[in-house]
């Protein structure tokens, strides 16, 4: 499938700011299966310095600075990408021996299992999270299994809610309200697999949308959207699971990057000097290239 894809972010402030800083994650990092052809990056103003880098997780960096006030920032990040639906295993090994296995693993690479076997900055270890992922997760079972059994829980127990959570809501915090949005299932899903010995990534990307049936669809509706990556030994290597929609990641997923947690892959974070309020403004698109004109 193929898609051409355009987000449009503007950053504004209520009094000009001094020394600005932005760390920009938009453009898609090398991924399995998805093929990215011509992209750009337009900035408004010109930022006087202007850094790309890659790493050390599935992830590509912009970083901007500013060495003159600004009190508006106009970013529209653009590419296109052709997706490959990927094919599932046959079978998977055992949790019991995916455990021992990714133990094992010396890899350190940002697509071995290793940096997602443990707690990170958000996706923390929980013992009410590991408990109730426990009974989803039994060493006999196969993993996919028992992922594709963790994915429904969190899809049928939790109520998909916008403003219940923020940015900052760990995965504690949205396990006891059994509320709140993608980033929020992503990381309680992250957390119970990781506290039964399964590595887990989180994953920053887009996914395609539909407008109801006989409505023209909305410029600039769609979203970001966050999605977990599971290690299922060295033969199935990774496989995506949707919690917020219970179903696997196909062709209709599109991979900006691939981190430990939301914090890894956070499409603008940065700092400034100033006390000015800051607004933000998203627009994203998501187009087949046979609609895309």
């Amino acid at each position: 499938m193929r898609y051409q894809v355009r987000h449009a972010t503007t950053l504004e402030y209520a009094a000009p700011v001094a020394s600005a800083r932005f760390n920009l994650r938009l453009s898609p990092a090398p991924c399995l299966g998805q093929t990215i052809g011509a992209r750009r990056l337009v900035l408004s103003p010109e930022p006087d310095l202007r850094i790309e880098k890659s790493g050390p997780y599935c992830v590509n960096t912009t970083h901007i600075g500013f060495s003159r006030p600004i009190r508006r920032l106009d970013l529209e990040s653009s590419f296109d990408v052709d997706i490959a639906a990927p094919n599932l295993p046959g079978s998977t090994p055992d949790i019991a021996a995916l455990r021992a296995e990714a133990l094992a693993e010396r890899d350190i690479s940002a697509v071995s299992p290793a940096p997602y076997l443990f707690a990170s900055r958000i996706a923390i270890m929980d013992k009410d999270i590991a408990e109730w992922g426990s009974a989803f997760l039994s060493a006999d079972q196969e993993v996919l299994a028992g992922a594709r059994a963790l994915n429904s829980a969190i899809h049928r127990e939790f109520a998909y809610l916008p403003g219940a959570t923020d940015s900052r809501t760990g995965p504690h915090e949205a396990f006891r309200l059994r509320k709140g949005v993608c980033q929020d299932f992503a990381h309680v899903m992250i957390s119970a697999l990781r506290a039964n010995g399964i590595p887990a990534a989180y994953v920053s990307g887009y996914l395609r949308t539909e407008p109801p049936p006989g409505q023209k669809r909305l410029i600039g509706a769609d979203a970001m959207h966050a999605w977990v990556k599971v290690w299922c030994g060295s033969s199935a290597r990774w496989i995506g699971f949707d919690p917020t929609n219970d179903c696997l990641v196909r062709e209709d997923h599109i991979q900006i990057g691939m981190g430990r947690d939301y914090a890894d892959v956070a499409p603008i974070d940065g700092t400034f000097i100033g006390s000015a309020p800051q607004s933000m403004k998203v627009a994203v698109d998501v187009l087949p290239s046979e609609v895309a004109c």
